[in-house]
C-alpha cells in the first residue's frame, strides 16, 4: 500500500511513534483521523513522495503508537509534541503539516504551540474544537454524539463498544455523512479493523474524547484569539456532517491569516472517497509554498 515507503517506531517524547516514510523534497507530515490509522493516507502519500518527502504516522492510542495511561495524556497538546519530535528524529524542523479529523485537530494545536515548525497547515472536514463544543446544534449532537459517548467515565464505554468493536467502529466510518464501506480500501478497512479490535486501543480512543472536553477545551480557550500566521488549506467534504452544519471556511476565517478553503466530493472520508481530487488539491497548493 505504501510502495518504497519505509516503516519504522520512533521512540520520542516519551512515546513510541509507529510511522512511515518516503519520497524526496520539502517534508509533509500527514495525520489521520478517528477511528483510523495512518494506512488511510496509502493512496494519496504514495502519489504525494514524488515530490516531497511524506511522513505518515499513527497518533498516540492509535495503530501501532504507543497508549499510555491517563486523560491528561490524550491532549492534543501532548499528541502535537510526538509528531514535532518525530519529525525533528526524521530530520525535519520545518515541514508541511496536513491532518484529517483528529489529525487535524492535532495539526492546529501543533500551528499554535510550535509555529516556527510549521511551513504549512492544512485541516480537513473539522471546525474549531472550541466552537463546536461551545456552540453545539441539536443536528451536530446527533451527527458526532460519538464525542459524547466515548467521553463517559471509564469503564462503561470501553465495555460497550468491546462486546462488538467491528459493529461500532464501521457504523462511525458511515455515520459521518455520505460514506459506504465500498469507498474503504479492503486492505485498508482491515488495517482499521486490527487495530481498534485492541482492547487497549478502545481504551486511548476513548481517553483521547475525555481530553477534548476536559483538557482541550481549557487550552482552545486559553488561545482563543490567537491567529496563526502560514498559508492554510481548509477542507471539506461536500456531502458531510460539517458541511450540512458550518459555513466551515468562515468558523476558520478568525483563526487563519493565510486561508484557502475548498470543498472535496463526498464526506467526512472524503480522502478515501476522492483520493485523485484530494491529491490534486494537496499537491497544487504545497507546491505554491516556498
Amino acid at each position: 500500500m505504501f510502495a518504497g515507503f519505509e516503516v519504522g517506531d520512533a521512540l520520542v517524547n516519551g512515546q513510541s511513534v509507529h510511522y512511515r516514510a518516503g519520497g524526496q523534497g520539502a517534508p509533509v507530515l500527514l495525520l489521520h483521523g478517528f477511528p483510523q490509522t495512518h494506512v488511510m493516507w496509502h493512496a494519496v502519500a504514495t502519489r504525494l513522495a514524488k515530490n516531497f518527502s511524506v511522513v505518515a504516522s499513527d497518533l498516540r492510542g492509535y495503530g501501532h503508537s504507543s497508549k499510555p495511561t491517563g486523560t491528561e495524556a490524550y491532549s492534543f497538546r501532548n499528541m502535537a509534541s510526538d509528531q514535532i519530535a518525530l519529525m525533528h528524529a526524521l530530520g525535519h524542523d520545518r515541514f508541511h503539516v496536513v491532518g484529517h479529523d483528529r489529525g487535524g485537530r492535532v495539526a492546529h494545536r501543533m500551528a499554535l504551540d510550535h509555529p516556527k515548525a510549521i511551513q504549512s497547515l492544512t485541516v480537513m472536514d473539522i471546525v474549531p474544537t472550541h466552537l463546536l463544543l461551545d456552540d453545539l446544534s441539536k443536528e451536530v449532537a446527533e451527527a458526532y454524539y460519538h464525542w459524547f459517548f466515548l467521553a463517559q467515565p471509564a469503564p462503561f464505554p470501553e465495555t460497550m463498544i468491546g462486546h462488538d468493536p467491528d459493529a461500532f467502529f464501521e457504523r462511525c466510518l458511515l455515520g459521518f455523512g455520505a460514506a459506504q464501506l465500498s469507498d474503504f480500501d479492503a486492505d485498508a478497512l482491515e488495517a482499521y479493523r486490527a487495530a481498534w479490535r485492541n482492547p487497549e486501543t478502545i481504551r486511548a480512543m476513548c481517553a483521547d474524547y475525555r481530553a477534548a472536553l476536559h483538557v482541550d477545551f481549557t487550552h482552545d480557550s486559553q488561545d482563543h484569539g490567537r491567529r496563526i500566521d502560514v498559508p492554510a488549506l481548509v477542507l471539506f467534504g461536500a456531502e458531510g456532517a460539517m458541511a450540512q452544519s458550518y459555513n466551515v471556511a468562515d468558523t476558520w476565517r478568525e483563526k487563519l491569516s493565510q486561508m484557502k478553503a475548498l470543498a472535496i466530493p463526498g464526506g467526512h472520508f472524503f480522502i478515501d472517497q476522492s483520493p485523485d481530487e484530494t491529491h490534486h488539491v494537496l499537491e497544487t497548493f504545497l507546491s505554491e509554498i516556498t
